[in-house]
């Protein structure tokens, strides 16, 4: 079993646990409703096969959840709040001057398109530790400058 650590926000923990609560009543229900039989005459019953796939992928998902429930940090904001880390929302400046903005969080939570991007991403990485006026250098071409540096009270 992986024992990496799992950084989460508080918002992130609280889904994760409703998950896996709403996994362990469908596992429930499925067991209780009985599976399909085996045979199907002289054939195996596909029914049963996918009833068998279902819960293989459920009880999966569950420990891949309880899995993260063990191993969490919550995201807390720093007593350091001039320098970037988890939690952090950040705007930079790319090389053409445009003004991007995006919340520094763990990987299970980035979503670029939702303006979160992982701890672990190459810009995550650069990012860490730098403070507003810092520029950061991402591959060959890429250069992103530090505007400010929020964090948003937990």
């Amino acid at each position: 079993m992986n024992m990496q650590a799992y950084y989460v926000t508080k918002e992130k923990l609280k889904e994760i646990e409703t998950e896996l609560e709403n996994l362990k009543k469908l596992k429930k229900e499925e067991f209780s409703a009985g599976s399909p039989s085996l045979f199907e005459g002289e054939d195996i019953n596909p029914d049963f096969a996918f009833f068998q796939d279902s819960l293989e992928e459920i009880d999966s998902r569950i420990e891949d959840l309880e899995n993260i429930l063990k191993n969490h940090i919550i995201i807390k904001t720093p007593k350091e709040k001039d320098k970037i880390n988890l939690g952090a929302k950040v705007i930079f400046k790319d090389n053409s001057s445009l003004e991007n903005e995006f919340k520094i969080v763990g990987t299970l939570e980035a979503n670029p398109f939702e303006g979160k991007i992982s701890n672990e991403s190459p810009i995550g990485i650069a990012l860490i530790g730098k403070k507003v006026g810092d520029t950061v250098s991402v591959g060959q071409d890429n250069s992103y400058r530090i505007i400010k540096i929020n964090y948003e009270e937990a």
